[in-house]
C-alpha cells in the first residue's frame, strides 16, 4: 500500500472506531506473521506494558502463526498507532 492509501486507510478505521465503538475500549488485533520466534517477540515487545492478553496459534503445517491481542486502549489514535508499529515487522498481515 502507498502513503496515501494508507492514510486513507487509516482515516477510514478512526472514523468507523469513533462511530461504533465508546471509548476507552478493548480492542481485539489480529495479525499472522511467520512463525519466527523473533518476529512474533517483536509484535509482543510492542503491546509489554499494555496490560494485552496475547493468544498465538500455529497454522496446521506450522509455518504461519496467529496472534489474538486484545487490550484496552483509550481512543481509535492508540488503536491505530499499534498498527502502524506492528506494520514494521517483516511479513506481518494485519486483519
Amino acid at each position: 500500500m502507498d502513503k496515501k492509501n494508507t492514510e486513507e486507510f487509516y482515516a477510514k478505521l478512526r472514523e468507523q472506531l469513533l462511530e461504533t465503538t465508546n471509548w476507552p475500549s478493548t480492542y481485539l488485533y489480529k495479525f499472522i506473521v511467520p512463525t519466527d520466534e523473533k518476529r512474533i517477540s517483536q509484535i509482543q515487545d510492542i503491546f509489554d506494558n499494555t496490560g494485552a492478553v496475547i493468544e498465538s496459534k500455529k497454522s496446521k503445517k506450522g509455518t504461519y502463526t496467529s496472534l489474538s491481542v486484545t487490550v484496552n486502549l483509550k481512543d481509535p489514535d492508540a488503536v491505530i498507532e499499534k498498527y502502524k508499529e506492528v506494520s514494521v515487522v517483516e511479513g506481518v498481515i494485519s486483519l
